[in-house]
């Protein structure tokens, strides 16, 4: 695997592991900052994303963004990534097969990001980054140390939005995760 961001990203483009290439528009590699101490994780690329090539550009992209707003930071202060890089068809959940085919390019960018804390937006991501039977209603917003890493799962923009009632929930984890930032991250957001 390359050594740089760039040749990763390069790489990641011209990805043909699965078959979600034949009907991507854009690759979704990921934004933010390459030294982040915080990585956040959806599950895959929707519409808005598929033809921009950015992750969390739509309703649910601005609804994130208000979200890290409200406890000091912006997108350019932490990294975002997918767990799949090309947008499934009708924005169905990833099939494992893909997720797996996926799963070197994230780990690639975890390894060149080497985060301090992982946020996972949604059932999927933190099924996968955290373990198989995670629950988001259940044990939102709890940390879950990981090889020196914390791992927290939280609500999905897009399912806060058609959810509306898990909106303080949501925030109440966001400041969980801005407590947890002033405790082991080093860079002052």
């Amino acid at each position: 695997m390359p050594d740089t961001w760039e040749a990763l990203e390069h790489d990641c483009k011209n990805c043909r592991e699965c078959s979600l290439w034949e009907t991507r528009t854009n690759v979704v590699f990921g934004v933010g900052n390459q030294n982040a101490e915080v990585l956040f994780i959806g599950e895959g690329p929707g519409a808005n994303e598929d033809a921009q090539g950015v992750p969390f550009v739509g309703r649910a992209g601005h609804l994130l963004d208000d979200m890290l707003e409200i406890i000091g930071l912006k997108r350019d202060d932490v990294y975002i990534a997918n767990i799949v890089k090309c947008r499934p068809p009708q924005n169905r959940d990833p099939l494992p097969a893909e997720s797996e085919a996926c799963m070197p390019w994230l780990r690639e960018q975890f390894r060149l990001l080497r985060p301090k804390i992982v946020v996972c937006l949604g059932r999927i991501a933190a099924q996968r980054m955290i373990r198989p039977d995670f629950s988001v209603t259940k044990e939102h917003g709890t940390f879950i140390e990981k090889n020196g890493i914390f791992f927290m799962g939280t609500f999905h923009p897009a399912a806060l939005l058609r959810q509306p009632q898990n909106k303080p929930e949501a925030f109440g984890d966001f400041v969980a995760l801005r407590d947890k930032i002033g405790e082991v991250c080093v860079h002052t957001y």
